[in-house]
């Protein structure tokens, strides 16, 4: 059971490592000189890039899924603090993430894709598509397959990029959320159209095929990590009904 006057601090070393971690790490090891994206100076638990008397990493457990999720970042957008593609990755045990290249496309995300046991769908808004590739509703599990989603984790002018220059994307349907779905996420924030944050995607994802007790976790897990974010920005205590405490309670619930 959470206790909500526990010490979160120090717990974070027996949390899961999974593919953001080590991407992560990875392009960080790259860097020649110190990446300065904003609230990169500020100290900040190196798992889930909050402030450390803001960490929620002892939260955090896996949950069931049928699904699986393929995070194609663009270059840095994985240095960046308040990325939510790692949300993803810490809830869905199969989790992927790979840097996009035009070029160079990495040969393991490849390997991926052209898995049988895959049915990987890109998603991304339909004008950008042909109607034949639309989804609008899940086919359903064939030939024993299992969905595999296709995120592109950048700013709006990059996935754009990303979705033009991907030819091994080029014959992968597309699934792609009505402004009718949308409108219950944007009505939480001021945002335009389509730009929603990558965890909030994953939510609708996962409740496109029919997994929604794992939708409302992945969005109070979001909200957990916005909240906790913008109290850090502020300097600011959680509040007496923090959304953490409710996801806290939500993940007691939940099957081992």
């Amino acid at each position: 059971m959470y206790n909500r006057h526990s010490n979160l601090i120090g717990v974070i070393h027996f949390m899961r490592i999974h593919a953001i971690h080590k991407l992560y790490q990875h392009r960080l090891s790259q860097c020649t000189r110190p990446y300065l994206a904003r609230g990169s100076r500020i100290e900040r638990c190196t798992n889930c890039m909050l402030l450390p008397y803001l960490c929620i990493c002892s939260l955090k457990k896996t949950v069931h899924s049928n699904s699986a999720f393929l995070l194609l970042m663009y270059d840095d957008e994985i240095l960046k603090p308040s990325n939510t593609g790692r949300l993803i990755a810490d809830l869905i045990p199969d989790t992927y993430a790979f840097i996009w290249s035009r070029t160079e496309p990495d040969q393991a995300m490849l390997a991926l894709l052209n898995d049988p046991q895959w049915f990987p769908m890109v998603i991304f808004p339909a004008e950008y598509s042909t109607p034949e590739r639309i989804l609008s509703t899940y086919p359903g599990a064939a030939e024993n397959q299992r969905p595999l989603f296709i995120l592109l984790d950048a700013s709006w002018a990059q996935a754009k990029k990303m979705f033009r220059k991907s030819p091994y994307l080029d014959k992968l349907p597309v699934v792609s959320f009505s402004p009718e779905t949308l409108s219950r996420y944007l009505v939480r924030k001021a945002a335009k159209d389509n730009q929603l944050a990558t965890a909030e995607v994953a939510g609708l994802a996962l409740e496109f095929i029919g997994e929604k007790e794992n939708a409302q976790v992945m969005d109070l897990l979001f909200e957990t990590f916005k909240e906790n974010y913008m109290l850090g920005k502020k300097r600011r205590q959680l509040p007496e009904q923090a959304m953490q405490y409710r996801l806290a309670e939500k993940l007691d619930k939940l099957p081992e």
